[in-house]
């Protein structure tokens, strides 16, 4: 099927693949022929002044390990706050927090840390108050490695703070946990590891600058295209915003699982965000106008359809 020049269920074998990282299949051969540089561990270092980072395999090995600095016991309990309320968390995290103890998305007498995810590249606001708690927090910052919130605090407040360098950089392994010196957590990865994220880091560290201007101007065209199909941009876009996805809402009489099957049989990596009617797909950087108009396309032909 040919809509305006796209072409819209091909042969599985002819699928493009746009993902929620930047990350394409050329960056494999770009990656390794890179030049070793540990550069960007200065940058980190000016960073979190005053306190210790780790690569890791990913955000999920963050919180694991994160989790396991504080000495949790199983009637423990890890309340789950996030920038929108919403009660969806993802397995990811939860099924971390379980391998050691409870979660709850309420403060409760058992509360021993709290787990703050900054949703999608937006910043959990009045992060400092969560202060008040007296517990341990974590930063789940896994999409917000640009993002900041109005009292310029992401990043800063938690006793850990983990991000996913996939989530924002053409790479396809690699996280960071940042955290106090009092703590006391191993190097996790092994040393030809942690080079290949040094080396590829070192080298796009920067663009951070530039990547994030791209994806706040990748989430305003799509506001406005998505408009013209009747939906609405689920997160205002801060000035200290840097979006991790686009997310639109649509009306209640649109099918969002029935959405997510025929978005991603077209290529496109996209989810529901579930608990509201809402949907999500790229934004990052590396999109250009018309990979952009291509996901509009995709989600009017669906609307068409559907009838």
């Amino acid at each position: 099927m040919l809509v305006k020049d796209f072409v819209l269920s091909p042969d599985k074998s002819l699928l493009p693949a746009y993902r929620i990282s930047p990350f394409k299949t050329s960056d494999i051969a770009r990656n390794r022929a890179l030049p070793f540089s540990a550069s960007i561990d200065e940058y980190f270092r000016q960073r979190f002044t005053s306190r210790r980072f780790l690569y890791c395999e990913s955000a999920r090995q963050a919180i694991h390990l994160a989790l396991g600095a504080l000495g949790l016991g199983r009637q423990d309990v890890v309340t789950i706050l996030t920038t929108t309320g919403n009660f969806y968390i993802s397995g990811c995290v939860t099924r971390e927090i379980e391998k050691f103890c409870r979660w709850s998305r309420e403060i409760e007498p058992q509360t021993k840390a709290l787990l703050v995810n900054h949703e999608f590249g937006f910043a959990y606001e009045e992060l400092r108050a969560l202060r008040r708690f007296n517990v341990p927090i974590i930063e789940d910052a896994a999409h917000a490695f640009a993002s900041n919130n109005r009292e310029q605090s992401a990043g800063q407040v938690g006793d850990f703070v983990v991000y996913s360098f996939p989530k924002f950089f053409p790479i396809q392994t690699g996280g960071l946990l940042v955290f106090h010196e009092h703590y006391t957590i191993d190097e996790p990865l092994a040393p030809s590891a942690k080079q290949y994220v040094q080396k590829v880091l070192s080298a796009r560290i920067d663009n951070v600058a530039n990547a994030a201007k791209k994806r706040r101007q990748n989430y305003h065209a799509l506001t406005t295209r998505f408009q013209q199909l009747g939906f609405t941009a689920r997160f205002d876009l801060s000035e200290s915003s840097v979006p991790g996805v686009f997310m639109f809402q649509t009306p209640a009489g649109v099918d969002l699982p029935a959405l997510k099957t025929f978005v991603q049989e077209q290529g496109i990596e996209s989810s529901v965000f579930y608990g509201e009617q809402a949907f999500f797909v790229p934004a990052h950087e590396r999109l250009a106008p018309a990979d952009l108009e291509y996901f509009v396309q995709v989600v009017s032909a669906f609307l068409t359809e559907a009838g």
